[in-house]
């Protein structure tokens, strides 16, 4: 048996002028230490021969703004500055920060973008692994660089200021961006039907050739009852031990989360939110997370170490009887 997920608002144009002959298009490439997949209903009369190199382009300036492995990247010059230095971030630099800044508030401090310092300690960042994790004191001391209140955040004018010591790492949200950035450039060239996914944060718009939405199963690590979702203006974005092994650290205790999450997966309207969500969810559980995604009306699906299975009151109204 499969459940089937499905959206709570239906495109009334997603039908129309819908030509069941056009081409689909299917590209797929690197980026992000990760893959990046593109299915669409090409329209006719819209050259796709530079679409494979405006899509590369568009992620591989994502990566030059917001990468912590990318030594001379927007974001590690930032995490170089002085304490007291204000940095003006590029547009995109600048939509992601303060999103995540909002996501870290909204989430009780589950979702931190400052938590470089102690991400590298652990062995999870460009340094590489480490011989001996850190022990309590080095944990209390660099808690402090992890500190997101420190940052002090000018949104009119999209500037960001560097108390001192503070290492930004972005990865818990970027690659929910890059699918949203593909997806608005592709709609921007009047593709109206697509499915983008970025290292299996996914987001789809329109439908498929035949009519049928974007279909995309959940993983069932444990083997739980199969969840498929319609991915028609919804994006899907999976975190937890499953995905990222320990890498999820938790910003309360400054060590890898023991919410006993083995994989968390968030349904939003953004591909950016669904993966800061789901980073935030994966490190709170169901246990002091639900009420939270209840209150927000956020549909979140949490699969457990011990197999059992967790929904948010939004998502099982979403689940077809």
């Amino acid at each position: 048996m499969i459940r089937v997920a499905l959206p709570p608002v239906i495109d009334d144009n997603a039908l129309r002028g819908l030509d069941p002959k056009a081409p689909m298009v299917a590209l797929s490439g690197q980026t992000m230490g990760t893959v990046w997949r593109v299915r669409a209903v090409w329209p006719q009369g819209l050259d796709s021969a530079d679409l494979r190199g405006a899509i590369a382009a568009r992620l591989d300036d994502l990566v030059r703004r917001m990468s912590h492995w990318q030594a001379d990247s927007e974001l590690c010059l930032f995490n170089n500055l002085q304490g007291g230095e204000w940095a003006s971030l590029s547009p995109d630099f600048a939509h992601v920060m303060a999103a995540s800044l909002d996501l870290a508030q909204a989430s009780g401090g589950a979702f931190n973008p400052a938590m470089g310092r102690l991400v590298d300690r652990w062995g999870f960042g460009p340094p590489g692994p480490v011989t001996a994790p850190p022990g309590d004191g080095e944990i209390a001391t660099l808690r402090p660089c992890c500190d997101v209140s420190r940052l002090a955040w000018d949104s009119a004018a999209g500037r960001l200021r560097q108390p001192g010591g503070v290492s930004l790492d972005l990865s818990g949200i970027a690659k929910g961006y890059g699918v949203d950035a593909l997806a608005a450039m592709l709609r921007a060239m009047g593709v109206r039907h697509g499915l983008v996914e970025v290292g299996g944060e996914l987001f789809g718009w329109g439908v498929q050739r035949d009519g049928q939405p974007w279909w995309v199963d959940l993983e069932n690590p444990m083997g739980v009852m199969p969840l498929r979702i319609a991915l028609h203006g919804l994006a899907v974005a999976t975190s937890g031990t499953y995905v990222r092994g320990g890498h999820n650290l938790d910003p309360s205790t400054g060590r890898p989360a023991q919410s006993g999450v083995l994989a968390c997966s968030v349904i939003h309207t953004e591909a950016m939110i669904a993966d800061g969500w789901a980073s935030a969810m994966s490190v709170l559980g169901p246990d002091r997370g639900r009420e939270l995604a209840d209150r927000r009306g956020l549909a979140v699906r949490w699969v457990m170490e011990d197999g059992g299975e967790v929904l948010s009151a939004t998502l099982v109204d979403m689940i077809a009887n």
